[in-house]
């Protein structure tokens, strides 16, 4: 995909943070994807329409959507359809910000369809929306320690020794996302 497919001034990018509602989840691994949102926007509204928190603003004169599914993480297919019908937005307008057990903490990587690696949000979204081809931001979380079970490793909050990277790692994600919605970065 190059600049002019992703970024069309009358197209608008909506940008969904995945992670799961309630103050238990907030400062988990899981929702470092709604973690980079908060990042970029002072504050959301509620839109009982689509189940979701959502900020609208202009980047480099496009409009984007900031959204953060009030659903759990593995049933975020039906938030992010009924947004993409809202918006009026098509897959390939959909970004996407997911924590991804198969980087390195802090790596952060921009990438366009593909493999679900086993995310379940992911696989619910494809599932919605009938395809795996939108743009996801996949912020490194690392593999969990020994044999803890991958599933409990996404729902602990990130350890003292890890959260200096959680800012870094939130801002490396809004850059792609401003690169994205501006045309300056393209997959």
């Amino acid at each position: 995909m190059d600049a002019v497919s992703t970024n069309s001034a009358s197209s608008p990018l909506l940008v969904v943070g995945l992670g799961n509602p309630g103050a238990d989840y907030s400062m988990t691994r899981h929702n470092i994807g709604a973690m980079v949102l908060d990042d970029m926007a002072d504050s959301f509204s509620l839109n009982k329409k689509v189940n979701a928190h959502v900020v609208e603003t202009r980047l480099g004169g496009r409009r984007v959507i900031l959204a953060k599914p009030r659903s759990y993480m593995n049933l975020s297919g039906g938030p992010v359809k009924a947004l993409a019908g809202y918006y009026k937005v098509t897959p390939a307008q959909i970004l996407v910000v997911h924590d991804e057990l198969d980087l390195d903490l802090g790596t952060v990587t921009l990438k366009k369809g593909g493999g679900l690696g086993g995310h379940n949000g992911l696989k619910d979204i494809a599932k919605s929306l009938g395809t795996q081809e939108f743009l996801r931001i996949r912020v490194g979380i690392g593999r969990p320690p020994g044999r803890m079970a991958p599933a409990s490793f996404v729902l602990k909050p990130f350890t003292k020794a890890e959260q200096p990277e959680v800012p870094i790692m939130c801002a490396d994600a809004a850059d792609l996302i401003v690169g994205v919605a501006t045309g300056e970065v393209s997959v």
